[in-house]
């Protein structure tokens, strides 16, 4: 689990989700598929940016920086 991505919803754009997973366009195809509940009522998803990290400690870092106040705020001004 190496990837760090953003969706964004296609339905209801200002709605974005942010996960950590070892391949991105098969979890954005589950996504999409409905199977999460938590992001299936936004669907369609687009993949907004994915980042890959050698270190899965580091990445699960970087996605719980994303997920908090000041992540939100650099992935609106840097990664969307």
């Amino acid at each position: 689990m190496n990837w760090v991505y953003i969706l964004r919803s296609e339905r209801c754009p200002d709605q974005f989700y942010t996960g950590l997973c070892a391949d991105p366009d098969k979890r954005l195809a589950a996504h999409n598929a409905g199977q999460s509940p938590h992001t299936s009522k936004f669907r369609p998803w687009t993949l907004v940016s994915k980042h890959h990290f050698e270190s899965p400690a580091v990445a699960a870092a970087f996605e719980r920086y994303l997920k908090s106040g000041s992540g939100r705020a650099f992935a609106q001004r840097h990664l969307r």
